[in-house]
């Protein structure tokens, strides 16, 4: 149970929030932008405090954007199945069918650059991976440009999107600790002009769940298991038993539960344009 001064506290962080969904708004029409849902909890406090102005402001809901990157948790799934039909949220899925037919949709199947269409292999080229074959999984590093970042930037590019709403905070990763709310990223080869909105940088962990919890939004049930941050279901894992608002949040690094030689080149990645 919150008291007064923490719900206070809630309101001025969704205020702030509010701030930056306006900016978004002058700028672009709701088919110009995209809320980026993973169905984690940030990504859905985002999209929870989006629907929240637009119904204020008399405004038109932007679609949504969820990435499959061929390891998903069914529960994930399922969650944005659910509430995407209740929220009324128009939820496209993203996926590199291409690298996915090449594995024969087998995780740790060898893929061969050479059976991959034309922009895969020129993505590939991009990042500097000179080997003939590697094996499929979403959390490596060509695995994480390939299934995440390619994906985002063709559908950016198929769908004339030209901002994205991102659930980040400052407290979640080094390498995002200094991340602008408003990110202008210029045309460059294999990646369109567009802009970033992240609504939710201020929020820590414990104001995410502190949320959560008392304006009774939605989340997927893995967190209730110990799940304190949801990537690739074979990557992730649990590092309690406890729900994860009551563990240490503040003394425990959120995601250790993460494969961890993905965490440690995020630098690398996000200059590629991962988010």
């Amino acid at each position: 149970m919150l008291d007064e001064k923490r719900i206070g506290e809630l309101n001025q962080k969704i205020a702030k929030s509010k701030e930056i969904f306006t900016q978004a708004f002058e700028r672009f029409k709701p088919g110009e932008m995209r809320l980026v849902w993973s169905g984690g909890k940030d990504s859905t406090l985002t999209l929870w405090i989006c629907r929240q102005f637009c119904e204020n402001e008399g405004l038109e809901l932007p679609g949504a954007f969820t990435i499959d990157e061929g390891d998903a948790f069914e529960e994930i799934d399922e969650f944005l199945h659910r509430y995407s039909r209740e929220w009324n949220v128009a939820l496209d899925w993203g996926r590199n069918d291409d690298v996915l037919k090449a594995a024969g949709g087998r995780l740790n199947a060898e893929v061969r650059v050479s059976d991959l269409n034309e922009r895969n292999q020129e993505e590939i080229k991009r990042i500097g991976f000179e080997l003939e074959r590697f094996p499929f999984e979403a959390e490596s590093y060509v695995g994480n440009h390939l299934m995440k970042t390619v994906v985002f930037n063709t559908y950016l590019e198929d769908n004339g999107v030209k901002a994205v709403f991102q659930g980040l905070r400052w407290d979640e990763h080094p390498a995002r600790k200094n991340d602008p709310y408003v990110d202008e990223v210029e045309a460059a080869h294999l990646v369109p002009a567009h802009t970033r909105y992240r609504p939710i940088l201020h929020f820590t962990e414990r104001d995410i769940w502190d949320a959560t919890l008392h304006f009774g939004i939605p989340y997927c049930p893995l967190y209730e298991q110990g799940y304190r941050s949801l990537g690739a279901k074979t990557t992730s894992q649990k590092i309690s038993d406890l729900p994860a608002w009551e563990q240490d949040l503040e003394n425990t690094v959120e995601r250790a539960g993460r494969r961890q030689d993905k965490e440690k080149t995020m630098d690398r990645l996000r200059k590629l344009g991962y988010m």
